[in-house]
Formats: structure tokens, sequence, C-alpha cells
């Protein structure tokens, strides 16, 4: 159930249709694909949803059924959708998805309706009245999209509205890291919260280990900053820490990691908000590793974001 006591977190960026190869098969064999819906700001939308915070949600699809499936799936979950914007004439963004024989994940985006998001598109998302703004990359890799993500953090920071930048790099966006990095500074100097997984930061700085990666951002002068490593755990920093502090994996029997970094965020500022953004404690770094290590067991990515009951019963039975 939606906690009314809290202001809403605000996700902007990508939504769009994912189109999932059958097991075993890629784009040259596939002959079926899975339709689900998808997007990593409409993913942790979602997932906050689940957990009970009260959300809205703001991105562009196109004038067509995908588009208002997205619509409907936002409705459904508990997602304020009223900032959506439907483009005429144009199509809902595409993402054909596959698994290589070692089971890593491929994806080939088609960007179509979600790229066009407007900066003038943000004056109905209510940003200053927002309890926490949640941002990603992929938004950035097009314009006007990249703009409009630019200035919803302008915004939020100018309104004392805490800023979530989850990174999520798609190489085959970035013609080269420079780029990645120019579209990436305004975010990361503005946020206060920084999700990226060590392959993230190789693709951005080259760096192999979770601490050379906290090294390159503190700068920043983020608050918080957590780097995940799968099956490795993640490493997490904090403006208070005298070190990084390092959490093993919560063990489970793992099927599909697809939707472990959407939970594992959407937990985390969970947990966040209700603090009235305290520095998290390890509880509450414990408590988003079980969503995304709960997420692991069950395919997909929307239908492994677990609701508040069910990771509330996974805690509690030590599962």
């Amino acid at each position: 159930m939606t906690d009314p006591s809290v202001s809403p977190v605000l996700c902007i960026g990508e939504i769009l249709i994912d189109l999932i190869a059958d097991p075993g098969e890629t784009l040259a064999t596939a002959s079926t694909f899975a339709v689900r819906e998808g997007g990593a700001p409409m993913n942790a939308a979602i997932a906050m949803a689940r957990l009970g915070l009260p959300v809205r949600f703001c991105g562009a699809v196109g004038d067509d059924p995908f588009g208002a499936r997205l619509r409907a799936r936002l409705g459904l979950e508990g997602v304020d959708a009223s900032s959506l914007r439907v483009i005429e004439r144009e199509s809902t963004s595409i993402a054909y998805a596959w698994r290589d024989e070692r089971g890593d994940g491929h994806f080939q985006l088609v960007r179509l309706a979600d790229r066009l998001l407007q900066p003038s598109d943000l004056a109905a998302a209510n940003i200053a009245g927002a309890g926490a703004v949640l941002v990603g990359s992929v938004a950035l890799a097009a314009s006007p999209s990249r703009e409009a993500i630019t200035q919803a953090v302008d915004v939020a920071t100018e309104a004392g509205v805490p800023v979530v930048f989850d990174i999520n790099v798609r190489p085959t966006l970035w013609p080269d890291q420079e780029l990645l990095l120019a579209a990436c500074k305004p975010i990361l100097v503005a946020c206060h919260v920084l999700k990226l997984s060590l392959d993230d930061a190789r693709h951005l700085w080259g760096v192999d280990t979770a601490a050379a990666a906290i090294e390159r951002v503190i700068g920043y002068g983020p608050w918080l900053v957590v780097v995940t490593d799968g099956s490795r755990g993640v490493t997490v920093w904090t403006s208070k820490a005298d070190d990084n502090l390092k959490y093993p994996v919560v063990p489970v029997d793992a099927i599909d990691p697809t939707g472990a970094g959407d939970a594992f965020t959407a937990a985390l500022v969970t947990r966040l908000v209700r603090s009235g953004w305290v520095i998290p404690t390890d509880d509450d770094i414990r408590f988003a590793m079980a969503a995304g290590a709960l997420a692991t067991t069950r395919q997909g990515a929307l239908t492994a974001l677990p609701t508040m009951a069910e990771l509330e019963r996974f805690l509690g039975d030590g599962s």
C-alpha cells in the first residue's frame, strides 16, 4: 500500500518495449520474442511502487498500441503517469534482448519516442515537489532527452530535492568514451546518490576494481556511492565513512539477473526516503541486497521485482 506521508519519487527517462528472444536464440536466429514492458527508470518506478512508495514517471512513448500498453502498465502498478508524454505520429521505442551461450545479456535499442522527451515536458512533472528524482544514463545518449534530463537535475538541485543517478551504460549508444563522460558529468556533479556497476565503471574510466571506481567519482561530491559487481557483492562509500564497506551477496538459487539492479536501487531509495535521507545503515544496504537477490529468482525484469510483503517474508524466513 502506498505511503501517503512521503512526497512521491519522480523517475525520468526511457520507457520502452523489450522484445526478448527465446533462450538460446539471438537476433540472427530467433523467430519469436516475448513482449515485456521495460526501460530502467520505468522498472525502478514500478519497483518502488511495489515497495509502497508514491511514484511519478516522466518519459515519452509513441501514439501506438505499445505506448498504450506502457501507460496501462504504469497505472496498473500504481505509478502516476500524468506527465508521460504521448508523441503523435511516432512509434514507441523498442529494445531487442537476448543472452549468449555464457548467459550474458545483450541489447539492441531502437530509440524512437523515448529520445524525444523535451525540457518543456518537465513542467507537468512538478520536480520541486518530489521526494527525490531518479535518472539514468540511457536518456543522455540522444537529444532532446539529454537536455531534458540535465534540466530536470538542475531544477531538482535548485529546489533541494535529492538526485539519484543510476548509471546504465549501453556501449552501442556511445560512439566514444569522451562523449559518454561529457554527457554524464553534469549529473555526476549534482547527484546525491550514485549507483553503478563495475562494468559501467570500466566503460566510463577503464578501472577494474570498485575501489578505483569510487576514487574516480568521490571528487564530484556525491553523498553515497554504490558499486555493484554481480555475484561478488557491492561496495559502498558514504561521505561520513573512513573507508569503503563491502557486502556479500545474499545466497539464492538465481535464474535470471535481469531485474536485480532495478530492485536493488528501488529498495535502497525506499529506505533513504523513509529515513529522511540519513546515511544508510548496514540494515538498509542488506535490505536492498535482499531485494536484488530475490529478483534473480524469477525470469524477466518487471515480473521479478518484489512487493514489500514478498521482501519482508524473504527476510523473515532467512531465505
